[in-house]
């Protein structure tokens, strides 16, 4: 039986660390893996029997450190001032930047060997304990990182130049690339700093949700005789079942239910809606969201980790992990490509001086070349930088999308099926048509028996028409009673008989068919009602663009043929599948998936196996908990004009992603054949390595701005 595991790894700031602990995971016997560096979130599966804290320890052997199950914000602090990238960055330059000057400026001192030595060591020393240290680790462990060349790259220049420097004191200048030592350990620290500092930008999505939970919320406390007294507590200590005070200018503390006052709610970071939403008592709202106008008393039904805010920003983490086949590929071949690259280095130095008769010092700093110029780091981040941007502006825009994996099969959709109660439609019913024998009755005399009779109903039907028609005038009756499947009988005052129910019961003339509801006064017709679900707003607009898109669009539902036909007729859908059970859904699934890649959108239970099967599951944020579970892709402002921009979104982000992993592959494929041949000095190779990646990152960031719409 496997056990999933997830936590924080501090220090794994950029692809390489990700690559590397995904690689212990995989050899420690770890399944389904997940290592984010944007977030530093890792997940894992393990056999329960098998113990995760010796995994933890030698994650932490190798110089990171796993927050562990029960730590909080406390430890993270604790070990953050451990962080020294930044003031190692300053000293550095501050010593290499003379070391570089000498090749431009003909100041005598700067060329005298001893102050070259001595200002390439600091540099050379901070470059061993920041760089040889991982690389150390990760030679014990058999799982050489990229640390190993820059060790490899600056060692070797370095040291070569203290034997220059005591064994050929004469022309020692021969044989001093001190600079070269200094400018790579420099380079790459300055390319690993703005890597993290970049990679930060791609997670202000989930920073910001963060920063949405509240931190405090007043409790109503409640006495004996009814006294309320107020006390304000930190929000993780609200249970479900406590009534919370929420007052114009605050943010809701936990999910609940209002029982008290109305207000309007700004949801947008939930919803992606702009618009302030009116709650009154009974309307549920979501912790995070802010009180623009009103005072609230809100009952807590889900609070900590189970609540909306906490499942949207773990969903989103989780997605971010999430590899796409296109960065599997890319991982493989990262696994191999320090030993590779090392082999690379050692020909270079084989070829340049026992075959092409180059000096040694010549081919050294082609070796070391290569080793500097070669960048793992960039494959293993073309795909989680544009994932992470992608699904942030996805969060942002009313859409939660499960895995990175998702946002390259929503690039292949050709069809997109429609469930109709719930999706295309809001699922409220309401009065669609009505017809009426004015010889007999006018309209607003129609509309008042109607009203006055449902009054008097439980049915769903009859609850949505007496709203309908709330304003009209009552009718009295002097008894009114429910037909059991039928409908319902009333009698008026003056001993009529009135009759309102199905068509089986009422209706005998072909001519009238097709309607819900149908009237009778002493067994004479007199009118009969139309009732549908109410369109969805957006539902044309929404069809009409995947159309303009080239998106074939199909109807499946289990209502009625005429009304999926009168629906569909309206919408502009190209199929219709009526009449159909769950089952039946599955098997009209699979006869479409079998002709093209096909989402499938809907938001009940019925359609949760569907939403399973479908080359991408779509539902919307009110719908069915099963659904959710069961969708690929959540519209969370439950608004179907979303769907459209989800699909565009998918698209741009899987370009983003080819983009980076083909200018990741050229770069090495180009750069490392260069250096070689001795066309690239170490130093520029080291400058080029360590902007490499935030590259790719700058590049992925044009998703956050990039048009998604129309």
């Amino acid at each position: 039986m496997q056990k999933t595991h997830a936590t924080v790894v501090e220090g794994m700031t950029c692809g390489n660390c990700a690559l590397t602990i995904s690689k212990l995971l995989e050899k420690k016997g770890a399944t389904n893996i997940s290592a984010n560096a944007a977030s530093g979130d890792v997940s894992f599966s393990l056999p329960e029997a098998q113990d995760v804290d010796v995994i933890y320890d030698t994650i932490d052997s190798m110089g990171y450190h796993v927050v562990r199950e029960g730590q909080d914000g406390a430890v993270a602090d604790e070990h953050a001032h451990h962080d020294y990238s930044t003031r190692y960055l300053l000293i550095c330059a501050a010593f290499t930047i003379p070391l570089l000057l000498h090749m431009f400026i003909s100041w005598h001192w700067l060329h005298n060997p001893y102050v070259q030595l001595a200002l390439s060591t600091p540099v050379y020393a901070i470059g061993m304990w920041v760089f040889g240290k991982s690389a150390l680790r990760s030679l014990q462990h058999r799982l050489p990182n990229m640390d190993v060349l820059i060790v490899l790259g600056a060692s070797a220049a370095y040291i070569y130049s203290i034997i220059g420097l005591v064994v050929y004191t004469d022309h020692a200048h021969d044989y001093l690339f001190f600079e070269t030592a200094a400018s790579i350990i420099t380079l790459v620290m300055l390319g690993n700093w703005l890597e993290h500092q970049t990679v930060k930008s791609t997670t202000v999505a989930i920073d910001a949700l963060v920063k949405l939970q509240p931190q405090h919320a007043r409790i109503i406390m409640t006495d004996s005789v009814g006294k309320e007294t107020i006390l304000d507590v930190e929000s993780k200590y609200v249970r479900a079942g406590d009534v919370v005070m929420v007052n114009h200018g605050d943010s809701v503390p936990v999910d609940g239910e209002i029982i008290y006052g109305e207000g309007q709610i700004d949801e947008h970071m939930i919803t992606g809606e702009s618009v302030p939403v009116h709650k009154i008592i009974g309307d549920a709202v979501v912790g995070g969201t802010l009180v623009v106008d009103g005072n609230i008393k809100v009952r807590a039904t889900t609070v900590g980790n189970s609540s909306v805010l906490s499942n949207i920003i773990r969903m989103v983490r989780e997605a971010q992990g999430t590899k796409p086949p296109l960065q599997k590929l890319a991982d493989k071949i990262s696994a191999i490509f320090v030993p590779t690259v090392a082999g690379i280095a050692l020909l270079t130095i084989i070829v340049n001086y026992f075959f092409l008769h180059h000096s040694f010092a010549e081919a050294m700093m082609r070796a070391i070349a290569v080793m500097v110029i070669s960048c793992p780091c960039a494959m293993g981040l073309a795909t989680p930088a544009a994932v992470a941007v992608g699904l942030g502006r996805a969060a942002r825009n009313g859409m939660l999308i499960k895995g990175g994996d998702t946002l390259e099969r929503l690039k292949t959709i050709r069809q997109i099926v429609f469930d109709k109660t719930g999706t295309l439609t809001t699922g409220k019913l309401q009065v669609d048509e009505f017809v009426f024998d004015n010889n007999i009755i006018n309209e607003a005399d129609f509309k008042s028996v109607v009203a006055s009779i449902e009054n008097h109903s439980s049915h769903p039907i009859a609850k949505s028409v007496s709203n309908q028609w709330k304003n009209e005038k009552q009718t009295a009756f002097a008894d009114v009673k429910e037909v059991k499947g039928k409908g319902m009988e009333a009698r008026d005052e003056q001993g009529n008989l009135w009759q309102l129910g199905s068509e089986k019961w009422l209706n005998k003339d072909v001519a009238k068919a097709g309607y819900d509801l149908y009237l009778y006064k002493n067994s004479e017709y007199i009118g009969a009602l139309r009732i549908t679900d109410a369109l969805r707003t957006d539902a044309v607009a929404t069809i009409n663009q995947l159309k303009k898109m080239g998106y074939k669009t199909i109807l499946l539902s289990g209502d009625k043929k005429e009304k999926c036909e009168r629906l569909a007729s309206h919408l502009g859908i190209d199929e219709v599948y009526a009449e159909h059970s769950p089952e039946m859904k599955n098997v009209k699934l699979d006869e479409l998936l079998a002709k093209a890649p096909t989402a499938m959108v809907g938001d009940g239970i019925n359609d949760a196996p569907a939403l399973a099967k479908a080359t991408v599951g779509i539902s919307l944020s009110e719908s069915t908990q099963i659904a959710i579970q069961s969708a690929n892709v959540i519209l969370s402002n439950n608004q179907l004009a979303t769907l459209p921009k989800a699909i565009r979104l998918g698209i741009y982000t899987d370009q983003t992603i080819k983009q980076n992993l083909f200018w990741a592959f050229l770069y090495n494929i180009i750069a490392i054949p260069v250096a070689a041949m001795g066309m690239l000095k170490p130093t520029y190779g080291a400058g080029i390595m360590a902007l490499s990646d935030v590259v790719l990152i700058i590049n992925s960031l044009r998703l956050g701005i990039r048009k998604i719409s129309d």
